[in-house]
């Protein structure tokens, strides 16, 4: 068993970000239908829940130089919504990818994001976890809640503001479903992908 980390105070700041090894490339897209759920990814190492009596910070992942995925930990509060925007931009922009790709994939995981802590993160303290992965022919993003809710597309009426994240993320993307939760955690992947014109 791991020793505990000892208590923090209220308020105090932790850090948690890794990164995917190199080599690590998304599985093509092409022939999956929207919703479909793929096999589960092979397992990544867990990060810790934080204290339900803090609010911890979460830094951007650190790229390690070869690799083309990044993954970060952050806390289930809608404060860190800007940080994982930050994360996804500065990341693509460093593989040079178009600033339009750029731009629908930000506004895409950002949605998930949205709809990971309205719908996926019901108990204080959780966490949500945002993974980005690119290969030579697509882009890949997946953000994990500890919820096994499956999260569906509806039609949102009129001036109702709920109830477009999903269709949003179809809208932006060419692909997008739930796969499992890595082994040994709960909840669930939503995850869309994006079909590169050219290599990274």
């Amino acid at each position: 068993m791991p020793p505990q980390e000892p208590d923090r105070p209220a308020g105090s700041a932790s850090t948690e970000a890794s990164v995917l090894p190199p080599g690590r490339a998304p599985s093509p897209a092409a022939g999956r239908a929207a919703g479909s759920v793929p096999h589960a990814a092979p397992a990544l190492p867990v990060d810790p829940t934080p204290s339900a009596t803090t609010v911890p910070l979460a830094t951007p992942a650190i790229r390690v130089p070869g690799s083309h995925s990044a993954r970060t930990t952050v806390p289930a509060h809608p404060s860190r919504a800007s940080g994982v925007r930050d994360l996804v931009a500065g990341h693509l922009r460093r593989l040079r990818l178009p600033a339009e790709c750029v731009d629908d994939a930000v506004l895409a995981t950002d949605e998930l994001f949205v709809n990971a802590l309205e719908h996926g993160s019901p108990d204080r303290g959780d966490t949500v976890t945002v993974t980005v992965e690119c290969g030579p022919r697509e882009l890949r993003v997946s953000v994990a809640d500890r919820s096994s809710a499956l999260p569906g597309a509806r039609t949102a009426a009129g001036a109702e503001e709920s109830g477009r994240g999903l269709a949003i993320v179809a809208a932006l993307t060419d692909d997008w479903g739930v796969a499992p939760a890595d082994p040994g955690t709960r909840g669930k992947k939503v995850w869309f992908s994006m079909v590169l014109q050219g290599e990274p």
